[in-house]
């Protein structure tokens, strides 16, 4: 919604109620006026002009420059008029020119359209007919002169902040729609290419042979690949063409999951509804239980909907990748569900090693988006919260929080806390 509109409305509201004063005007007092038939037929002329042209200033884009110089010749030809029709005693008496206060209606037009210097110069005009017609500095004809010039030239700087305004606004939106969209496909990117072009790095270098030439063309991509959807953040050195790729786990692989084990539990399936209808979260995180992985769950369905159950999902699940990778294969893990009045809580709690203080930070600025993206991304979409709690050598864990009224992204959300 334009922030001009109701001006224009506004305009078009006052240019219909002052031309009624200025009839209601003529009819009391037409006999002071020399030539009563004379002012007449320029009021009926106005009316007519009224009629026909008083949709033209409902919008910007009816309201034209042509339009505005022929209403604003309307206005000064009628103050110029009224020196043959009017009295001089009446003039000079202070009374009001035949279009009388329906001549502002013309340099609003100018102001919002053009902003303050349209506004100014066509004050400067009426101002000019408005001394010819007194034919003197009056006082009081100063003074509404003033007042034309000083309301115009005001609404119009008003108009030109809002247009600025509304373009700041436009542009902040396109921006943050455009970084939405593209924290999603680096999310989709990071859960399902980046970390198949790490196994096929590290499988490479463990086989060796043409595998390990494959294995390094494979680094080599995932590191492109990955400074492309950090959107900017700092690269990673680039591996030694000369030698096969490293075939430890990325040091700072539990930030980003750089590289998953081949032995990684795929990721627990979504929901199959995809109306947004209600969902049982238990069900989805259950199936990541197993040998070294407990989960704990509530006696009663914890239920939320079935996209925001998936994205909540998809989190754990990175969550226990990064379990795996940094902690290793033989780590436990332990789920945790609560179901608060207004939220929903997933704890992943680990016995690994644990992150040390500053990795995060680390990692996102080397476009290891596994935290960035794949758990903080989500939950933010979702208005929820993840937080971590680790320190060195007694693990790490990670509080995930989704409000029970989120939404999937494209609806109203609550404020994020990640």
């Amino acid at each position: 919604m334009s922030v001009e509109l109701p001006l224009w409305r506004a305009l078009t509201g006052y240019r219909v109620l002052t031309l009624g004063y200025v009839l209601v005007l003529f009819a009391v007092s037409y006999r002071e006026y020399d030539h009563p038939v004379g002012a007449a037929a320029y009021l009926g002329a106005l009316t007519v002009w009224m009629a026909f042209t008083w949709r033209r200033t409902t919008s910007a884009e009816r309201c034209t420059r042509h339009f505005l110089i022929a209403d604003l010749s309307f206005a000064i030809g009628g103050i110029l008029l009224t020196l043959v029709v009017d009295s001089r005693a009446h003039i000079m008496d202070g009374g009001p020119t035949l279009p009388s206060i329906w001549t502002a209606g013309a340099v609003l037009g100018f102001a919002i359209k053009g902003g303050w210097r349209w506004a100014a110069l066509a004050s400067a005009v009426v101002a000019v007919a408005n001394l010819v017609e007194r034919q003197e500095f009056a006082r009081d004809t100063v003074h509404n002169v003033v007042l034309v010039w000083v309301a115009s030239v005001a609404i119009g700087y008003v108009v030109e902040v809002a247009r600025a305004s509304e373009r700041t606004l436009a542009r902040a939106l396109q921006i943050e729609a455009a970084t939405r969209e593209r924290e999603r496909l680096a999310r989709d990117i990071h859960d399902s290419v980046l970390q198949v072009l790490a196994m096929v790095q590290r499988r490479g270098a463990e086989i060796g042979g043409e595998a390990a030439e494959l294995g390094r063309m494979a680094g080599e991509q995932e590191i492109a690949l990955r400074t492309l959807v950090s959107s900017g953040l700092v690269p990673p050195p680039r591996p030694d063409h000369g030698r096969p790729a490293d075939t430890g786990p990325a040091p700072l692989a539990v930030l980003g999951t750089a590289a998953a084990p081949a032995a990684a539990a795929p990721a627990a399936p979504g929901p199959t509804a995809t109306d947004g209808g209600p969902c049982d979260v238990r069900v989805l995180l259950a199936a990541h239980a197993g040998a070294r992985v407990t989960f704990s769950e509530p006696g009663a369905p914890v239920v939320l909907p079935a996209p925001v159950a998936a994205e909540l999902t998809a989190a754990v699940s990175a969550a226990l990748d990064n379990v795996r990778v940094h902690a290793g294969d033989g780590a436990r893990a332990w789920i945790l569900v609560e179901d608060e009045p207004r939220e929903v809580i997933v704890t992943v709690r680990d016995d690994g090693p644990g992150i040390p203080e500053g990795r995060l930070a680390d990692a996102e600025r080397e476009g290891r988006l596994g935290v960035a993206l794949s758990i903080r991304g989500r939950l933010r979409e979702l208005g929820g919260s993840a937080e971590w709690v680790s320190v060195p050598g007694q693990g790490t864990e990670v509080e995930l929080k989704v409000p029970k009224g989120a939404v999937p992204e494209g609806g109203k959300r609550g404020k994020a806390r990640a």
